[in-house]
């Protein structure tokens, strides 16, 4: 879950992400539409808006979130690829 805004989404992202934009008031009801018994990988450019939703999620009863560290800035660094 790609929690940066959709203009940040459109200029590239994790291959296969869903963007949820985590500073929209629909946040917390759109995340709630998904499946809390799957796991879901979160991040946004570098790691503060996605710490910030890791309270959401939990809140709403997901019980398997990966926060990824360094957000899509540190996977573009590792050299993973991106979509746009």
């Amino acid at each position: 879950v790609d929690v940066r805004t959709p203009a940040e989404f459109r200029g590239g992202h994790i291959p296969g992400a869903t963007n949820i934009d985590f500073i929209a008031d629909s946040f917390a009801s759109e995340l709630a539409k998904l499946d809390r018994s799957k796991t879901y990988v979160v991040h946004c450019g570098a790691g503060g808006r996605s710490t910030q939703s890791l309270a959401v999620f939990s809140r709403l009863g997901f019980k398997n979130v990966i926060h990824l560290d360094g957000g899509l800035n540190g996977w573009i660094a590792a050299g993973q690829p991106v979509d746009k």
